[in-house]
């Protein structure tokens, strides 16, 4: 089974406010197995648009990664987020 990821550039606007996000999120990524594997750290963008943090998040499948995203448990954390941040996410199959 091929694995899904998010791949999310964001942008914050309310960094105070932000700070709730950060772990609301823990329940959804807990039960569909979300593990991160980049967050924020350096990062250049030659094209498109900069963001404050660039996060890549493995799931063990493409399923699971849309589930994760349409979740009751996410969504919470999707509304905070909205709330305090722009973002592109995308929810992408491996190879």
């Amino acid at each position: 089974m091929k694995k899904g990821f998010w791949i999310a550039m964001v942008s914050v606007t309310d960094p105070e406010a932000f700070k709730g996000y950060v772990g609301a999120f823990d329940a959804a990524f807990e039960k569909y197995r979300g593990r991160f594997l980049a967050a924020s750290g350096d990062a250049q963008y030659p094209e498109g648009f900069p963001a404050d943090r660039t996060v890549i998040v493995e799931f063990d499948s493409f399923a699971d990664a849309v589930a994760c995203y349409h979740s009751p448990e996410y969504k919470a954390a999707l509304d905070l987020r909205r709330a305090t941040a722009t973002s592109h996410l995308a929810i992408v199959e491996g190879l």
